[in-house]
């Protein structure tokens, strides 16, 4: 069992930027997916950026451009840049890691609030 554990969010102003970190409990080299959802009030939660073990990257439309997807293997951790904050980025995010092609071969992170004001 992993642990995802993601912290940086909070509160800013519309243009501003923030920086989300996901810490997992164990090694992320063995995952074949790790990502960052977001869900927001009254919506269904969607991909925002995936990093596969091989080092591609993918993005949501209205994301690309403004945020950046990065992983630190040796510290088990994967970022999200995120810059040019708009209101309607409001929203959970939260830091998943994929192991498998099931349903269920995923964890998932407690998620954190991002909150941007216009």
């Amino acid at each position: 069992q992993v642990q995802l554990v993601e912290s940086g969010g909070g509160l800013v102003g519309a243009g501003e930027s923030l920086r989300l970190s996901c810490a997992a409990s164990g090694s992320i080299l063995s995952f074949l997916f790790m990502g960052w959802y977001r869900q927001a009030p009254g919506k269904q939660r969607e991909l925002v950026a995936r990093s596969t073990s091989g080092g591609s990257t993918n993005y949501a439309d209205s994301v690309k451009g403004r945020f950046t997807i990065s992983r630190d293997n040796a510290k088990n951790t994967v970022y999200l840049q995120m810059n040019s904050l708009k209101p309607e980025d409001t929203a959970v995010y939260y830091c998943n890691a994929r192991w498998g092609i099931r349903s269920n071969d995923e964890y998932w992170g407690q998620g954190t609030q991002v909150t941007v004001s216009s």
